[in-house]
């Protein structure tokens, strides 16, 4: 590291730097050198790059971390390659209750409407699905979302979703893809001096009636005869999906779920849980508590921007959290069996389940590569996708994305259906896996400090691709390369589904054993278990770690 190179770039982001804060917080970094010299260095790796997900990074000063300086230049980058493609329309920009959330959508806000262009701002902290609906119910050139989703505490994030004059009909609403995240790309690094960017009025806050319009939107997702009976523990884990939710499930006619107390109201520090994310592990066990406390048939669980929906059910004498993949389905053929046509989609890392499913019942389906960017995209007539990371698009006419909202409203209508039938939902899994085999999905990821240990282990597998998995022998080694940094492996009973997270410093491996059908269920799904145990040793070696 040229420590003086790096002292100086710090010097002229410094002069340029528009927030009192973070010059302050970065002064800190520079007056304890030679001891920060580590940490400056990071500051100044790079910036942080825009992409198909946007932004995401550290709240920190300096180019490669999340803060005003960088919020601006990527407003100014936008509202300037929209400009350049000759799109009218005002931009719509949401927030979640992220530390500096609301901070940098009025950051956004002045520099959209510095550029001449309308700006509306939601009125508050709300979910993801929210700011999705707004740009298409508002026939908005494009929108803002600032939020992390699921990441610690620390990390803030940038999402840009497209209207219809630049996203066409099925990416209305839908977030950017290339080349537009390149583009947009150049558009900020060709800003220049921050001090040059023009900064307007600070936009207009759009009245609460568009929030009432999501909630009796998503409502109305639900059949208007079904069942209603059934009683929910929920957790927003301390997001922002809690009163949405709530409104929604009583204006779809369920009761009111019982909520977590401890993680009901808006939290950044997220103090409850170690990650907010109801994939890890504890995340959801309050919820799990409160369910014995009210007897509850169900817990929902959303993400702290709520485009996540994660389930749980009573399972031997326990609760038991369902993989997406099992919850996908499940919306899936509720849908089907309600009549809904159209194509449904899944992406390359999900079960194999859903495209069976699509061919024994004559209805198109759709793979895509990772990201709802792609899945709502599978098609014009698509009317549900799903992926194995508890996102799923039950609305897509409503919301083009993910929308943790209506995916619990329709679960709890099924839900509500079985009961009144005493039946569960791990009962139509099982008549499921009776007709289809049994499809067992499980992850491995593996959590980097150096991203450069991500390329290595793609590179490992690339160059030694195991020979058998389970013994059997892998019959096909698929390359994505240069679409997607992906590796597919098959066998006649496996298939392995190798890439780096889009969102989190990860090397993920998906994994997926198939049974055919059995009458004796318990036992194939045994065997299912071991062979996933198995296999997760397996492909760990084949990775090199």
């Amino acid at each position: 590291m040229d420590l003086g190179a790096v002292r100086a770039e710090a010097a002229a982001w410094l002069a340029d730097d528009p927030d009192d804060g973070d010059r302050a917080e970065l002064r800190k970094v520079l007056d304890g050198l030679p001891d920060t010299a580590a940490d400056l260095a990071d500051r100044f790796a790079g910036p942080l790059t825009f992409g198909t997900a946007g932004l995401r990074g550290p709240l920190r000063a300096g180019p490669n971390g999340m803060n005003r300086a960088v919020v601006r230049a990527a407003a100014a980058g936008l509202v300037r390659w929209l400009a350049a493609a000759g799109a009218a329309g005002p931009v719509v920009i949401g927030y979640d209750a992220r530390h500096r959330s609301h901070e940098f959508a009025q950051e956004t806000a002045r520099v959209v409407t510095g550029a001449g262009r309308e700006a509306l701002l939601l009125p508050g902290p709300l979910p993801t699905p929210v700011l999705a609906f707004a740009v298409r119910r508002l026939a908005a050139v494009a929108g803002v979302m600032v939020t992390a989703s699921h990441n610690p505490p620390q990390d803030n994030g940038y999402k840009v979703y497209l209207g219809e004059a630049l996203g066409g009909a099925v990416g209305a609403g839908a977030q950017i893809v290339p080349p537009a995240d390149a583009q947009i790309e150049a558009a900020i690094r060709a800003v220049g001096p921050l001090s040059s960017v023009p900064l307007g009025a600070p936009g207009s806050v759009l009245p609460v009636d568009l929030v009432r319009s999501y909630v009796d939107s998503v409502a109305r997702v639900v059949d208007r005869d079904s069942f209603r009976e059934l009683a929910i523990a929920y957790t927003p884990l301390h997001g922002v999906a809690g009163p949405v939710l709530r409104a929604a499930m009583v204006a779809a006619g369920f009761p009111a779920p019982s909520i977590v107390d401890s993680q009901a109201a808006p939290d950044p520090d997220f103090p409850t849980v170690a990650f907010p994310n109801p994939e890890e592990p504890g995340a959801i066990d309050q919820a799990i508590a409160l369910a014995g406390t009210v007897g509850a048939d169900l817990v929902l669980a959303n993400d702290p921007d709520g485009d996540r929906c994660a389930i749980a059910v009573p399972d031997r004498g326990g609760w038991r959290m369902l993989h997406g993949d099992e919850v996908g389905v499940l919306l899936a053929d509720h849908l089907m069996r309600r009549g809904v046509t159209g194509r449904y989609a899944a992406t390359i890392v999900s079960s194999s389940l859903l495209g069976k499913l699509c061919a024994a019942r004559g209805l198109p389906y759709g793979e895509t590569l990772t990201g709802f960017k792609w899945i709502v995209r599978a098609g014009a007539d698509l009317v549900f996708g799903y992926e194995e990371a508890l996102g799923y698009c039950a609305a897509p006419q409503l919301v083009r994305d993910k929308d943790g909202i209506s995916a619990a409203l329709l679960m709890c209508e099924l839900a509500a259906g079985l009961r009144a039938e005493l039946r569960t939902l791990t009962d139509r899994l099982d008549e499921i896996a009776a007709e289809f085999g049994v499809h067992a999905t499980d992850q491995l990821a593996i959590r980097v400090e150096d991203l450069r240990d991500i390329a290595a282990m793609m590179a490992w597998l690339r160059a030694r691709p195991p020979d058998s998995l389970l013994d059997e022998p892998v019959t096909s080694v698929e390359d994505l390369l240069p679409d997607a940094d992906v590796v597919i492996l098959r066998t006649p009973a496996a298939r392995v589904v190798v890439r780096p997270s889009g969102t989190e410093p990860k090397l993920k491996a998906y994994l997926e054993v198939v049974e055919p059908p059995a009458e004796d269920l318990p036992a194939a799904r045994e065997r299912a278990a071991a062979c996933l145990v198995a296999l997760r040793t397996e492909v760990a070696a084949a990775l090199g770690v």
